[in-house]
């Protein structure tokens, strides 16, 4: 007895209540129907259908068992289509939500490459630092950068980023440089927070992660303003590599604490939880994590 078969018999008897109808719209004599689902009964060591004269009936096993042979068949048959589309050309519209900073530097030249690469593939970007209800909203992908995730968050990591403490060389030259995260509390610190005026701030301390909580006077929830903040001399910054690093290039900031580490962020695709993901969406996850990991390559050599 074919296993996979035998359900989707089962289903279709389940669904049209009667073997002789099943029968019918299959070219099957009645009784090769009624021996088969005897036959998985007996695998089963249940009955699955009472029979009656008018109409068959599911047993609670086979109301139980109906609703898994629904999930384990959809699942076959996503993976039959997943197969068949490797062989297709990506196709189709994407939505897609991406983080304000890092989707302008980093993302949109490899969005627009994508774009190049394969132009039966359409993009509708979406450019916002809030955190958008994809299923509501219809969004198919949104980039997230993040160390936590949400419970019942769908999601795959396709990069790293690295945060960077700095400050401007004419801040620290009036006020000094600290020596370890402790002495943030004596400084001007610039939080990155859209809620109040106190941030948090992760360190590595002597192989523990130590959580310091500054109050800032100048907050912003956006990394671009407190960086550029930072480089007027007006305090000190946590930010994103991604960020923070032509600023470092210029000699506007230069990065403070080296001997303590940051955890870095975990760069994510979201996706809807309740979809088939499909093949452009899926080639898409994979192009801009080929090339994320590439240019983190690039960079460390």
């Amino acid at each position: 007895m074919d296993r996979l078969d035998a359900m989707r018999l089962f289903l279709r008897v389940a669904e049209l209540g009667s073997f002789s109808a099943v029968a019918q719209q299959l070219g099957l004599a009645r009784s090769v129907v009624t021996r088969q689902i005897a036959a998985l009964e007996a695998h089963l060591g249940v009955k699955l259908m009472v029979r009656s004269t008018r109409r068959l009936a599911l047993t609670s096993a086979g109301t139980a068992y109906l609703e898994k042979c629904r999930v384990i068949l959809n699942l076959v048959e996503a993976a039959e289509a997943d197969v068949a589309e490797e062989r297709l050309i990506p196709r189709g519209n994407i939505r897609i939500s991406l983080p304000l900073s890092f989707g302008i530097k980093r993302l949109a030249p490899l969005l627009l490459d994508f774009s190049q690469r394969y132009p039966e593939v359409s993009l509708d970007m979406d450019y916002t630092d809030r955190r958008v209800k994809l299923i509501e909203e219809g969004i198919d992908l949104s980039i997230r950068i993040t160390r936590r995730m949400e419970p019942g968050d769908v999601a795959r990591k396709i990069g790293t980023g690295h945060m960077r403490v700095v400050a401007a060389p004419e801040y620290l030259a009036r006020h000094g440089q600290p020596q370890n995260p402790a002495e943030l509390a004596h400084h001007e610190c610039l939080g990155y927070t859209a809620t109040g005026a106190v941030s948090n701030w992760q360190f590595m301390v002597n192989g523990q992660l130590e959580t310091l909580q500054l109050r800032s006077r100048i907050n912003a929830n956006n990394g671009e303003v407190l960086t550029e903040a930072a480089a007027q001399g007006l305090g000190i910054t946590l930010q994103p590599d991604f960020i923070t690093d032509s600023f470092i290039v210029s000699g506007r900031v230069e990065q403070i604490l080296l001997d303590f580490p940051i955890p870095e962020l975990g760069i994510y695709a979201m996706l809807p939880s309740n979809r088939h993901v499909p093949h452009r969406v899926r080639v898409l996850m994979d192009f801009l994590a080929e090339q994320l990991m590439a240019a983190c390559k690039a960079k460390s050599l």
